[in-house]
């Protein structure tokens, strides 16, 4: 173990989004059940640059009875604290940014996972961007090759062992740097879950219009914004007309889980990187040169945040009248552009890891299985 990581190994007694101020240092690893499965649950954080950024890790006990099981909970270590020779892949995923959202985002991703017959064994890792969740939260501009450098350490100093990337919507950007790093050797694929709209992908903004909009959003204009974007009434509205396709799959966890991640208001300055536009860059080139394989997961009901890329991606045409065609063109142009892609549409709109949980757990059980079959 280099000495430069801090390791606090914490049981999560549920999995509630809880605070570590409340958690207690413990020296076994513990197991939780849901239903007939055993989930071993952990929550750490290691330190990176000064910054102490939080991870969950979860694995599934395996074994013939209970006793099994329970030997495994005991004896399990983490695998940053000792060397693990197995091959198969851990799932790493990225949570989106916006207001109130962190690695909570995951929760039901990860318990359809574990709920799972056909789930292959692979660890996950489930993180948080520093400036969200529990990890640091600093006043400043993150862009996304902070937060690759950020997951490019986790890969190689703290998992140490092949990864698939799962990335949610615009956090896109993220995944593309990070395969620009030395990390990329450990990355065998990448799951791209409603990936923003190609154009958003390739014309880069101009950087005096991001840092005049930053400047602007982190005055003290910009506190009384984000004030106001965390009230319930806001989610909910925004929820309903621009991530979900069916306004009662807003539920009221999905809105706890929001109120909760914006407690803390030095939370708005990621989500203010975000807003100003510092992950709009042209990654053409740097997605021609990935090489990993590629599933792209689209909502069948994919639409644009951005109201003038959305004029031009979301709006019917001559050529493309029907949604389904429209959809097929968004899907497409992420195929002709990465090396090794292959693609899919499922239920849901902006968020199917949350919205359409099942199909979204099986198209990711079906490429993992892929990757590592004979």
């Amino acid at each position: 173990m280099q000495s430069s990581l801090a390791h606090l190994s914490l049981a999560h007694l549920s999995l509630a989004h809880l605070s570590l101020a409340h958690r207690t240092p413990i020296e076994r690893w513990q197991q939780y059940r849901i239903g007939s499965d055993a989930l071993l649950h952990w929550m750490e954080f290691y330190i990176w640059q000064g910054h102490r950024c939080v991870y969950d890790q979860s694995d599934n006990a395996t074994g013939s009875d209970e006793t099994a099981r329970d030997e495994t909970a005991q004896n399990e270590t983490p695998q940053s604290a000792t060397e693990d020779d197995s091959d198969s892949p851990a799932l790493l995923l990225i949570h989106p940014i916006g207001v109130g959202l962190s690695r909570a985002f995951w929760q039901p991703f990860i318990e359809q996972w574990q709920a799972s017959p056909a789930r292959p064994a692979n660890r996950i890792y489930n993180v948080d961007m520093y400036g969200s969740g529990d990890s640091d939260m600093l006043r400043q501009a993150y862009r996304p090759k902070d937060w690759a450098a950020q997951l490019a350490y986790f890969i190689e100093q703290v998992a140490k062992r092949p990864v698939v990337l799962i990335v949610q919507g615009a956090l896109l950007p993220v995944a593309v740097e990070l395969t620009e790093t030395s990390a990329s050797t450990w990355v065998k694929g990448l799951v791209l879950s409603g990936p923003p709209a190609w154009p958003l992908m390739t014309t880069q903004t101009p950087e005096w219009k991001t840092q005049l909009a930053w400047q602007l959003l982190s005055s003290p204009f910009g506190n009384l914004f984000y004030r106001y974007a965390r009230r319930e009434q806001f989610l909910r509205s925004f929820s309903e007309r621009q991530l979900f396709q069916r306004a009662e799959a807003v539920s009221d966890r999905w809105l706890t889980m929001l109120h909760k991640g914006s407690s803390d208001m030095d939370s708005r300055f990621a989500v203010f990187s975000f807003l100003a536009g510092f992950w709009r860059q042209d990654y053409s080139n740097a997605i021609a040169r990935i090489q990993q394989p590629i599933l792209i997961v689209m909502g069948e009901a994919a639409s644009t945040i951005d109201r003038s890329v959305a004029k031009a991606v979301d709006q019917p045409s001559a050529t493309d009248s029907q949604p389904i065609e429209r959809q097929q063109k968004r899907l497409q142009a992420y195929l002709d552009h990465f090396p090794r892609a292959e693609g899919v549409s499922i239920s849901g709109r902006n968020v199917p890891p949350y919205e359409a949980t099942d199909e979204f757990v099986k198209v990711v059980i079906g490429f993992i299985d892929e990757l590592w079959s004979p």
